[in-house]
């Protein structure tokens, strides 16, 4: 068997992803021994994504503008 299409077909078998030690989450890769969700194995810190502050910084600004007070001129 060559490794194209019909080989592709036997990798169903196990699974890719388990339970990290660290999160809890079933995100720890077995063949790439990190986890996508912390980053465990990786690195030290906990894993961050880039859109991450981004999303702190505006989480009040919908809630800012609904309640303020309109002032008449």
């Amino acid at each position: 068997m060559g490794k194209g299409t019909p080989s592709k077909g036997k990798r169903n078998k196990a699974a890719s992803h388990k339970t990290c030690r660290r999160c809890g989450n079933h995100s720890f890769h077995r063949r790439k021994r990190f986890c996508a969700s912390c980053g465990f194995g990786h690195t030290a810190k906990l894993r961050q994504p880039s859109w991450r502050n981004r999303t702190r910084a505006f989480n009040g600004t919908k809630s800012f503008y609904r309640n303020r007070k309109k002032v008449s001129a």
